[in-house]
């Protein structure tokens, strides 16, 4: 069975994917991607192909995904299939770049929780039963991480580049996949996504914002389990 890389978003780990480890880890070798030690994504990706396996099903989520795209580009000849979820592959634009500044210097400030709670978590998610549950989660997960990943996170994203030419070069097989209520990352990128990759399956999880993986989590494995059945 082809080992599946899960790289989750900003300031998460691997407890965002808790529910598709723990339902799909008895039929496929599952590795989970930290990330956050470079301030570049070119850098991140060659970390993780250093030690990932010689050839893999890759799934991102968010930063998860655009690093996805960066690792593709690096090492087409290693991805076995694509999985891009609630992501985006296009540089980021000037206005999102402008705040990544204040951010930074709030978090070196000792402003971490604070810049998580007003400025990220408020558009992760859709309205649901499990909000709460969610909120903390990211909430744990960010702090546990720390400033300094926050700071080379955001570098990573700021300085980006536009990974089109990457997804249209791709002919294996790829799911895109996003939260039909996603404001951080619209259904228009996927459909974006789909069009460059054609031969990708789209997948539009109702009741959900920017992480299905946890809002929606049997709706978004099944889609995930169909995509892996076709590597």
């Amino acid at each position: 069975m082809t080992p599946l890389v899960l790289i989750p978003g900003m300031m998460c780990d691997a407890r965002l994917f808790n529910p598709q480890i723990a339902a799909l880890s008895g039929s496929v070798p599952i590795v989970t991607a930290p990330i956050g030690g470079h301030g570049t994504m070119a850098a991140l990706a060659a970390e993780l192909l250093s030690y990932a396996p010689p050839r893999f099903a890759l799934a991102g989520l968010s930063m998860g995904g655009i690093l996805a795209m960066e690792i593709l580009r690096q090492a087409p000849e290693r991805i076995a299939g694509l999985a891009l979820m609630d992501t985006n592959p296009l540089a980021e634009r000037d206005e999102v770049k402008a705040r990544r500044a204040p951010q930074i210097e709030a978090v070196r400030q000792g402003g971490l929780r604070r810049v998580m709670a007003e400025e990220m978590k408020p558009n992760y998610l859709t309205e649901g039963p499990n909000r709460a549950a969610i909120l903390d989660l990211c909430m744990d997960m960010a702090l546990d991480l720390g400033p300094d990943v926050f700071i080379n996170q955001s570098i990573a994203l700021r300085d980006r580049i536009d990974q089109c030419e990457t997804l249209r070069a791709f002919t294996g097989p790829a799911l895109v996949l996003c939260g039909r209520d996603d404001i951080t990352c619209p259904v228009a990128r996927h459909e974006l996504m789909h069009e460059l990759m054609p031969q990708s399956r789209l997948e539009i999880i109702g009741n959900a914002g920017h992480l299905p993986v946890l809002e929606q989590p049997e709706q978004t494995t099944a889609a995930l389990n169909r995509w892996l059945e076709t590597i």
